[in-house]
This record gives structure tokens, sequence and C-alpha cells, in this order.
């Protein structure tokens, strides 16, 4: 492989497919000078969407004869799609022609894939999804967000440590405070995974601060936020229901009447701040850990600014080397932390 940053795009994946995808690669290369794109799937789509003279050094296509639908059934497009953008945008980094891949596409279908051709890193069991989203005091990194809806607590553990180092390379955070999310803070509530995952963590060298609640995502005071994909998926989406919830009727209320438009002028510069902090395209593209590849997932409906800060993640996670951390981590101390955690 170059030296050169190099980052696969699956052109096709989303509800947009090329009209997004490569608008926001062209703006990334143009905001950026070492690295370089490839752009995987249909090359007359993709070529209908580039502005003139944009394919050179830094940003080229790579065929790929099918795509993965949104709705499609993951073992199917495993089966049955082996020349989809998404799977080649993933074999190329597991040939070394690419650092990463970046896809807008079918979650199950680009985990499944990312996972039987990339594989797992050593003493992880199960790849998990993270993502960020706003605090008062920051950010928040919260997984699993929905790769894996029944976890026992040595796979809540590992997802603990995974977050922490990730936190750690990506945010200069030296010892990211981790909590484990329950429906209560006291040490009788939760079910047995959690229960069990809590012990270990206990007794973890990560710098854990307990059982927190829902509402302590948003609140600060925690850097990772763990759960199982089920739990983590629903606290996500419903956090993004109330901020479009916010929206709508802040919207509604300064239009009203003259008086609160008149408000609303006056409040402008305040709510085009509130409004950049809580923007979810600032916080798009959600990291699968726990792959021998950097493999990012960028949300379904992304318009070009989300999928282009989705590009910048894997960017980061490149030169971070991300994969190499986590193994690093969980092949030199996770075994010590487990024995830790026993005795």
């Amino acid at each position: 492989m170059s030296e050169r940053l190099t980052i696969a795009l699956d052109a096709m994946g989303g509800d947009h497919g090329p009209e997004v995808v490569v608008p926001a690669a062209v703006n990334f290369l143009r905001a950026t000078r070492d690295t370089t794109l490839i752009l995987v799937g249909l090359e007359e789509a993709i070529r209908a969407h580039l502005p003139a003279g944009e394919l050179g050094e830094r940003l080229t296509i790579h065929p790929a004869s099918q795509v993965v639908a949104m709705d499609e059934l993951p073992s199917k497009a495993l089966r049955l799609k082996k020349d989809s953008s998404m799977r080649v945008a993933i074999d190329l980094v597991k040939a070394g022609k690419a650092h990463a891949c970046v896809s807008a596409g079918n979650t199950g279908a680009l985990m499944a894939t990312a996972r039987f051709v990339l594989k797992t890193l050593p003493n992880i069991d199960r790849p998990a999804i993270m993502t960020a989203v706003p605090s008062i005091t920051g950010s928040t990194h919260i997984l699993d967000l929905g790769a894996n809806v029944d976890c026992t607590a040595e796979h809540l553990f590992q997802f603990a440590v995974m977050g922490s180092e990730t936190v750690t390379a990506v945010a200069g955070i030296a010892a990211p405070k981790v909590g484990l999310l329950n429906i209560g803070a006291e040490e009788i509530k939760g079910n047995e995974q959690v229960k069990g995952a809590h012990e270990l963590l206990a007794r973890s060298s990560l710098n854990y601060i307990g059982y927190v609640e829902g509402d302590s995502i948003y609140l600060g005071g925690t850097d990772v936020v763990v759960s199982d994909g089920f739990v983590g998926n629903v606290a996500l989406k419903s956090s993004e229901g109330v901020a479009k919830m916010v929206r709508h009727f802040l919207t509604i209320n300064f239009r009203r009447n003259w008086l609160t438009k008149l408000s609303a002028l006056a409040a402008r510069p305040v709510l085009k701040r509130f409004g950049r902090f809580l923007d979810p395209r600032r916080y798009n593209g959600a990291s699968l850990l726990g792959l021998r590849g950097i493999v990012i997932k960028s949300h379904g409906g992304a318009d070009v600014l989300a999928f282009e800060n989705a590009i910048h993640i894997a960017e980061k996670e490149i030169h971070c080397n991300i994969p190499e951390r986590i193994a690093h981590r969980v092949g030199g101390q996770l075994d010590a932390e487990r024995l830790r955690a026993t005795l």
C-alpha cells in the first residue's frame, strides 16, 4: 500500500447513493491534501455526478456491478452480492489497496460483510458500532448501537475496552470515563448481563465510573457509555426524535405571529449556534470497532456535509491506527484485566 492515505467509498450505498457520495468526496479532497479516495460502484452513475476534471491522482473510480439495497437481508447480500459496491470497497481494505472504507449502506449487510471479509481482532468476539453524540461538556461516545442485540457480560466488557482505547486515540483523553448504561445507578438494578459486566469493569484497570442512566449521555461526565446493541440503538434513535421535535416546536412557535417572528430575528445568532451544536451531520460517522480494518458507517439518509464528515472520521482513525491500538490493548492487557477481574 502506498504511503498516501487511501479511503474506499461505497458510492452506491445509502438513500441517495452517488448523488451525495460523489460531491462529498470532491468537497473532502478540496479541504485536504494527503488523502486519496476511491469511488466504488456503477461507473456511469458515478460519472454523472462528477464535476468535469475532478478525476485524477487523488480521486479514482473502481467499478462494481451490484448494489446492496437498504432493506436487503444481510445473508442475501453476503451470499449473492459479491461484486456489490459495499463488498468491493471492503475487499479493497482487505487487499491493502485502501486504509479504510466508508459506506452509508444497509447496516446489517455492512457489518456482516465487513466481519466476513476482514475478520475480528484476536480476543474480540463481536464487533461493535460506536459513535459520538453532543453533551453539555463536549461529546459522549456510545457503543454498541445495533450490531449486537443480545450480549453477554464479557461482550460488554470487550466493548468498554474497545471504546476506551478508541476515545483515548481520537479524543486525546488519557483515561476516558466509562459508564455502563442501566435503568438506575443503584447496585441492585439491571439484568444479569449488566450486573456481570459491572463486576468485570469494577475490577478492571479501566476508568470505570459505574452505572449511568440515559440522561448521563447528554449531561456530560461520561466519555464512553456501554450497552448492548438493542438498548443503545433505541437510546440513540429516541434522542434523534427528541432533537427533531425540539426543532419542530421552535420553528412553529417562532413563526406564530409578527411578534414571535421579531423575537426569532433577535435570537437568530443564538439559534444558529444552538443549531450547529445539535446538527447531527457534525456527528455522522459510526465506527465498526473490533475488525482487522477500519470501516465507517454513515447514516443512510446523510447529505453531502454529513457524508463528508464520515470520511474525515475514517481519515482520523487511520492516523490513529485504531485497529492496531485495539489489538495491542486486547492482546497485551485484556487477559490481565480479565484475571484481575476474577481476583
